[in-house]
């Protein structure tokens, strides 16, 4: 290849860039909005032997530090809000998504898991003025071979989109998550999930790096996953990964960032935008908690600024 002819990897990196400075002029509103999940700081904590949990004030302290303006915590139970809601407004920081567990593929746990789902839910929107509700229905068993049959699948998918028609009339959007397990067997599970919901009741929340190693340590199936169910998408999970090990921040990489926000804003839209950078074995330690988030949160401004 000639030296004067672009790749198209770098051509619309390039040009994702440039839309996001020339945003930085034209955000009149100020900071773009990122927030970050409380997985990411517990499993950041943890390599350096403390508990997020334990210190919660301090550890918000940090995340406010970092430049991140939000926080999606996993919440179990609505008493897990009554602690932490004081504590965000004191750092300033929004809850504009919660990610929450549900059991939505045994007939006979579905009534429980949506009454548990819709209690936080409410209570989250009262106390935080929260909008989105991310959902990873449990797999068979975590950690597990096993995959859920086709009626299981037909169960689910019912479950979910009555769930998310649950929250509608109380003003918030249901947002699909899933992890590596939902790709396995031609990934019959995730697009089950899309195609059996209505797409007014169950949106999208894209976690870009588990679409791209379930399938495979695919950006074929990443951005074809964004050709099929762009539209849906209302929330954007960020992680990176370098050789296919998860890096200590947020940065180049494995996954072409810079071309995922290109599509999207192709695409018009403005997704949530939530940080879940977190160590796995052979990730990298060089630096803090609060240092990974600073620069994290930085490229998170330079390739999506533009949305």
């Amino acid at each position: 290849m000639s030296i004067g002819i672009l790749t198209r990897r770098t051509f619309l990196k390039d040009a994702a860039l440039a839309l996001a400075a020339s945003a930085a002029t034209t955000r009149a509103a100020g900071k773009l909005h990122v927030a970050c999940s409380s997985y990411s700081w517990d499993t950041f904590y943890a390599r350096e032997k403390r508990s997020f949990s334990a210190s919660l004030d301090d550890g918000l302290a940090d995340v406010a530090r970092s430049g991140l303006n939000g926080f999606e915590p996993g919440i179990n139970a609505p008493e897990d809000l009554v602690r932490l809601t004081p504590l965000l407004r004191k750092h300033g920081l929004e809850i504009r998504s919660l990610y929450v567990n549900s059991a939505l593929h045994k007939p006979e746990e579905i009534e429980a898991s949506i009454s548990r789902v819709l209690d936080i839910a409410r209570k989250a929107k009262g106390a935080a003025g929260t909008q989105i509700i991310v959902t990873n229905p449990s797999p068979i068993r975590w950690g597990g071979p096993e995959d859920k049959d086709d009626s299981q699948l037909k169960t689910q998918a019912a479950a979910l989109d009555r769930l998310g028609s649950a929250l509608r009339p109380l003003g918030l959007t249901l947002a699909y998550h899933n992890h590596d397990i939902e790709l396995r067997k031609s990934a019959r599970e995730f697009h089950h999930m899309m195609l059996a919901t209505n797409p007014k009741n169950v949106t999208l929340c894209l976690d870009a790096h588990w679409v791209y190693r379930g399938c495979g340590n695919s950006s074929v199936a990443l951005f074809d996953v964004v050709k099929l169910y762009g539209a849906r998408i209302s929330e954007l999970h960020l992680r990176q990964s370098v050789a296919n090990v998860w890096s200590e921040t947020f940065g180049e990489g494995d996954i072409d960032y810079p071309a995922l926000a290109a599509a999207l804003h192709k695409l018009k839209l403005q997704p949530h935008l939530v940080l879940e950078q977190a160590p796995e074995k052979g990730t990298p330690q060089t630096i803090g908690p609060v240092e990974i988030h600073r620069l994290s949160r930085q490229y998170v401004d330079r390739v999506f600024g533009a949305l």
